[in-house]
């Protein structure tokens, strides 16, 4: 039976996240890697940290926890500066590893599971949302990678913010674009 579309859809995003992250990153100078929007904010380094944690601790085990239980086992508390304490000390590069091997594993044991369209409207329970469907997860998870893609760009671009003179008001990434167009 071949995976259904919202799956194969989300692991079309989902598979390439790594890779994306490995070209764009890699070999970028220490004040590209650990620039910030400001205090308690992600730089890009502390993303790669993120979305490694992310990928051993929360989607696929959440996933795997509705299909097994349903909402009679509620999801555990995502500790979301847990990758501090658990990557503190590694490389970039080490990082980078570490989040493509678990995601290649957990896309490989998704498509495994051969999900039906009667499977995506399993519900959990999550902690703060409440009931939640595996479709909404599956879903959830793809744009949280989205969203610390553009999370990354913004930051980087907020590195020349002034630099940029007169474009500021042209280039949307820095946030006060007034004008459409480049």
């Amino acid at each position: 039976m071949a995976p259904t579309p919202e799956v194969l859809e989300a692991t079309e995003v989902l598979s390439r996240t790594p890779a994306l992250l490995a070209d764009w990153l890699r070999g970028l100078s220490e004040p590209w890697l650990s620039a910030r929007e400001g205090d308690d904010t992600y730089s890009p380094i502390d993303v790669v940290a993120h979305l490694a944690d992310n990928e051993d601790v929360d989607w696929m085990p959440r996933l795997k926890l509705v299909l097994e239980h349903g909402e009679s086992r509620p999801f555990t508390p995502f500790e979301r500066e847990g990758f501090r304490r658990r990557f503190d000390g590694w490389s970039l590069e080490r990082m980078l590893g570490q989040f493509a091997t678990s995601r290649r594993a957990n896309l490989d044991e998704l498509l495994m599971l051969d999900l039906r369209a009667e499977d995506l409207e399993r519900t959990g329970l999550h902690p703060a949302l409440g009931r939640v469907t595996v479709r909404q997860l599956l879903a959830g998870w793809t744009v949280h990678d989205l969203t610390h893609v553009a999370q990354i760009a913004r930051v980087l671009a907020k590195r020349y913010r002034d630099a940029v003179g007169p474009w500021r008001a042209y280039l949307g990434v820095l946030g006060d674009r007034e004008k459409s167009g480049a």
